[in-house]
């Protein structure tokens, strides 16, 4: 079965330019020339939502917060594609829980990269089972009261359950797996967003700092190591 993407733009000529090189890439493309019209929709049988930003009613930041209000979606990937290029508005669209931002104007060909990139790391993420599958293939990954659930792709604190985004949840499991060794900002973004992905130091600073702060007491064991990079620090 194709990959459905949902594409979400009040441009309408952007959308089927869109529309028409995804095809070309064997995806099966939908589109929706507004965030009201694109909430209208059965949105679970879309692998990826491509969405601008700046439209009428709602934007694009509207769009991805109601998505992650509806449980059957809530972890669907969302790439933003605007015309807002600031740091700023690339950090606040990835704090958000978007998974890439693209300003326009785009080439194609790096568009084209970057869903490859984003669904790929989906697909890691969130594996399909099979329905004879057994419940749970994964095993948590623990760290004193601290636990990540790897089927359920939840994240437990003495027992509470904290509200991570998917960039937070991918960074939080890397450097659990990988304790007690820093890793440079280039490693940390092969591994958590994909190589063909472009972030800046900043969005990983930022996501670093929030992951902080909602990690409470074990905030301080994501050290920094001014000029190489971060880890997670186990101590006894």
């Amino acid at each position: 079965m194709r990959t459905r993407i949902l594409v979400i733009d009040d441009e309408e000529a952007l959308c089927e330019i869109l529309k028409f090189n995804l095809e070309k890439e064997g995806y099966e493309v939908d589109t929706a020339y507004s965030a009201e019209e694109a909430l209208e929709k059965d949105l679970t049988p879309y692998q990826l939502f491509i969405v601008d930003i700046m439209m009428d009613r709602l934007s694009g930041f509207d769009f991805a917060k109601r998505v992650q209000d509806i449980p059957q979606v809530e972890h669907t990937p969302i790439i933003f594609c605007s015309a807002l290029e600031s740091e700023d508005d690339k950090v606040m669209g990835l704090n958000i829980g978007a998974d890439d931002y693209i300003t326009k104007p785009f080439v194609i060909s790096e568009v084209i990269a970057r869903v490859r990139a984003v669904l790929r790391r989906a697909n890691k993420t969130m594996r399909i089972q099979e329905p004879q599958a057994q419940i749970s293939v994964n095993q948590d990954v623990v760290y004193q009261t601290l636990r990540i659930d790897q089927n359920t792709k939840l994240c437990w604190l003495n027992g509470e359950e904290i509200q991570l985004t998917r960039t937070e949840y991918d960074l939080l499991l890397f450097l659990l797996q990988h304790p007690n060794r820093i890793y440079s900002r280039e490693e940390i973004i092969n591994e958590v967003w994909g190589h063909e992905v472009v972030i800046s130091n900043r969005t990983i600073d930022t996501n670093v700092t929030r992951l902080r702060r909602k990690l409470g007491p074990y905030g301080n064991n994501i050290v920094t190591r001014q000029g190489f990079g971060y880890g997670f620090r186990k101590t006894t």
